[in-house]
């Protein structure tokens, strides 16, 4: 009887809900998590996936962002390079990797523009990482000198998004 007491112990542990496995793994790709655990009272369920690695990414001139400022280009004036440097001293960088967004919503003006003056704490734009949107303030009072992404781009952690002075 102990025999039989034991077999169907195990036959209970071994039980799986399949449907909540795929919910689980429908889960991880909806989220871009690598795993997720769940227990139940005495059941418990791990599901993960091993991170892909990243490609590496090889940019041409052909591929470089459009956005780049003419200051960068060989014909420029030897004078606009020298206020090269002060932007980057002065950005306001990317805390994380996300797309940025420079108004709360596709109709709404954007948080800052050239040229505006603001207060430290002011919202300049948005970082969306993993449907998460995250404010990006303002450190101190300035103007805002330059913006340096566009509307719906992608930025990597620490890219300099707006220069204020």
């Amino acid at each position: 009887m102990a025999e039989n007491e034991q077999s169907a112990a195990q036959n209970d542990s071994m039980r799986i809900d399949v449907d909540l496995v795929r919910q689980l793994a429908q889960l991880l790709d909806d989220t871009s998590l690598t795993e997720i655990e769940v227990e139940d009272g005495g059941r418990k369920i791990r599901i993960a996936r091993k991170a892909a690695a990243a490609a590496p990414v090889h940019y041409s001139a052909a591929s470089a962002p459009a956005a780049a400022p003419a200051t960068f280009l060989p014909s420029a004036p030897a004078d606009t390079f020298a206020a090269t440097p002060v932007a980057a001293v002065n950005a306001v960088k990317s805390p994380m990797v996300g797309t940025v967004y420079l108004s709360s919503d596709p109709d709404s003006k954007p948080f800052v523009s050239v040229g505006e003056q603001v207060a430290a704490g002011d919202t300049l734009l948005i970082v969306e990482a993993m449907k998460v949107m995250n404010p990006i303030l303002a450190p101190s009072a300035g103007t805002v000198k330059a913006v340096l992404v566009e509307n719906g781009q992608p930025v990597e952690f620490d890219q300099p998004l707006v220069v204020v002075e």
